[in-house]
């Protein structure tokens, strides 16, 4: 058999030699495809509602990068929020506080310099009460959708830097989230979708709404048509209070049954045949 023949190391063209004659190797530097590496920890304060910690742990669900983290004492400060960031290698925080056990409170913040917003959170509802919400992937990625104010004036322009962070990340599928401010408040609708798997193997989805103002004045409509269908309507149990005192047994008065145990006696049958035949007469 033939001997294999080394292969002699060719001459790096890009080889440098220096002033003393020795030769380096100058190293490439390779382009790696840029990874949004964002991390948000989405966690709470002590006090909340069982509502607002549904929606806490529905944003979770819906963010593949966030970092759970235990609810935060009230005696603690804020500044308390970028040590726990840094323990846990994340640089976008999402915090929910409620103040006197009504408002709901949510803290967009990047950590450790800033900026932060807060906003207050009206009409949460939860994936849980939706149905037939559509079809939907977990974990796909947000289609964001602005107004053009958030172009126009810096606040907006900022805020819309915020959520692009905090919200988009390099998924594989799509979803929606929409973005609309009003004249004093923000709205956002948040729509993107949470999978479930059911026992027969099909994949069911839920979408769900993060902050959506404008139903309550839809539910004030429903209560007000219902109110006007319902006008006449009785309570069931004032229909069965009503039914009951009607079918009361009137009481009787012992003397007016004398006529039940009266005797016939022959005059009483003469006085009846006189009757009938005057009638016929």
């Amino acid at each position: 058999m033939a001997k294999k023949r080394k292969v002699q190391e060719s001459e790096d063209p890009e080889a440098i030699t220096d002033t003393n004659g020795v030769q380096t190797k100058k190293t490439k530097v390779k382009k790696g495809k840029w990874t949004n590496k964002q991390r948000v920890m989405v966690f709470c304060a002590r006090g909340i509602t069982h509502r607002a910690r549904h929606l806490m742990l529905d944003i979770r669900t819906l963010l593949p990068h966030s970092k759970p983290e235990p609810k935060l004492d009230r005696k603690e400060k804020l500044f308390v929020i970028n040590e726990l960031c840094d323990l846990k290698n994340c640089n976008k925080s999402i915090f929910f506080e409620m103040r006197k056990g009504k408002d709901l409170y949510m803290w967009f913040a990047c950590t450790p310099h800033g900026p932060s917003a807060k906003f207050l959170v009206e009409n949460v509802h939860t994936m849980d009460e939706l149905k037939l919400t559509g079809n939907a992937l977990l974990g796909s990625r947000p289609v964001l959708s602005f107004d053009k104010c958030f172009d126009e004036t810096p606040p907006y322009s900022l805020l819309k830097e915020m959520f692009i962070q905090h919200v988009s990340l390099n998924f594989r599928f799509l979803a929606h989230l929409v973005i609309i401010p009003g004249a004093n408040h923000l709205w956002i609708i948040f729509c993107l979708s949470r999978l479930m798997t059911t026992e027969f193997g099909f994949v069911i989805s839920r979408l769900s709404r993060k902050m959506a103002p404008y139903l309550k004045l839809y539910r004030q409509m429903i209560r007000r048509q219902a109110a006007f269908r319902y006008r006449d309507r009785v309570d069931s149990r004032m229909a069965l209070s009503q039914r009951k005192e009607s079918n009361k047994i009137l009481p009787v008065n012992i003397y007016d049954v004398d006529d039940i145990f009266h005797t016939i006696t022959q005059s009483d049958i003469d006085m009846a045949k006189a009757r009938e035949s005057k009638k016929k007469k």
